[in-house]
């Protein structure tokens, strides 16, 4: 075939497009000997699958924040409501290990991380363990313990009487009327006569005081402490044989109301106390050289308790008593040396609330 002819076949039908191969292929081609692999195309991830990974992620950093919001909140009331032992019960501690479980969960994803770090903030500021003791404070400085306590503890915490002590011993001894008016007549007639002997002068250096006594239940009972006002003599008393007339013209007094003759804490031949602890407590155990004597009486069964105490400077070995009656005068108002004179009576019930007071008791059978 010449020349022409194999062109003009080339170019038949073509219709301007390449010349089709030769019979064979043109010469040196390569031919492929296994399946051709399709053309990589670049990997698109779904908008939409992105957004609801998004969301849930956030949701679950949303989560935890609230959560932990609404567990402080629920602590918060519960400590103002008094509830400390609701804050440390299962329930709470529950609820705690459920929280910490969803601020994991947060923070271990990227989206939630931000939100379940606040989150954590807030539950170590505000978990069942400081919230709760700071709760028990509270209760411990104000006595409110409402929150966690039963009706019946609740009924014990209102008894009248203090426990442990005979409700009709407490109708039958001094009230705390007539306690007042034998320690006011008694005081009287001890500083009338020291004075009439000796000339002494005196002063007022406390005034009464009354304390509601507790009642052994978690409350306050119906009865009070009395403490009468304080009398001190202005002059000081260290000569050894006046203090014995002293003590003796007030054992004298004492008797003529009723009450016992005085016990001397501070002998050491009768109070039975050991003498290391007098010398401890008085400055030696020889009365002659003590800084302190401390006499005592009362009117069992009535509940009225008597003491007579004389402070002499004079036998202050090392400095340290005056220092701390010097102190004391400071707080009070009290002469550094001298006698003086107190009174003390327990559990006494005012005529006032006599009738109060049994009308209650009978609330309380079996107390």
């Amino acid at each position: 075939m010449d020349h022409e002819s194999q062109r003009a076949r080339y170019l038949a039908g073509a219709e301007g497009a390449p010349p089709v191969p030769p019979p064979g292929g043109y010469r040196g081609a390569r031919r492929g000997t296994g399946p051709q692999e399709a053309p990589a195309f670049p990997t698109f991830v779904s908008v939409a699958d992105g957004d609801d990974e998004r969301r849930s992620a956030n949701a679950i950093g949303w989560i935890a924040l609230l959560a932990s919001i609404l567990f402080a909140i629920v602590l918060l009331g519960t400590m103002l409501a008094g509830g400390t032992d609701l804050l440390y019960g299962v329930t709470m501690l529950a609820l705690q290990l459920v929280l910490v479980a969803v601020i994991i969960a947060a923070i271990a994803t990227k989206r939630g991380r931000m939100l379940g770090a606040i989150a954590l903030v807030i539950a170590v500021l505000f978990n069942v363990a400081t919230v709760g003791g700071l709760s028990a404070l509270q209760s411990s400085a104000s006595g409110n313990y409402d929150g966690s306590k039963s009706d019946e503890q609740k009924h014990a915490e209102a008894y009248p009487g203090i426990k442990g002590t005979d409700n009709q011993d407490v109708l039958n001894q001094q009230s705390l009327e007539e306690v007042r008016n034998e320690s006011d007549s008694l005081f009287a007639d001890v500083r009338q006569r020291l004075s009439d002997e000796f000339g002494y002068t005196w002063t007022q250096f406390t005034d009464e005081d009354l304390r509601p006594e507790r009642n052994g239940y978690g409350g306050e009972s119906m009865l009070y402490e009395y403490g009468s006002a304080g009398w001190a003599t202005n002059e000081p008393i260290q000569d050894y044989a006046r203090k014995q007339q002293v003590m003796a013209v007030i054992d004298q007094v004492v008797q003529e109301h009723g009450m016992y003759g005085l016990y001397a804490f501070n002998d050491p031949t009768g109070s039975g106390i050991d003498p290391t602890m007098i010398e401890k407590l008085y400055g030696s155990d020889d009365p002659r050289t003590q800084h302190t004597w401390e006499s005592y009486t009362e009117n069992y069964p009535d509940p009225l308790r008597f003491y007579a105490t004389i402070y002499d400077l004079s036998n202050d070995a090392d400095g340290g008593f005056r220092t701390e009656r010097e102190a004391q005068n400071a707080r009070t108002g009290e002469p550094v040396e001298g006698l003086q004179l107190f009174v003390i009576a327990s559990a006494v019930l005012s005529d006032d609330d006599r009738d109060e007071f049994e009308k209650k008791i009978q609330e309380y059978p079996g107390f």
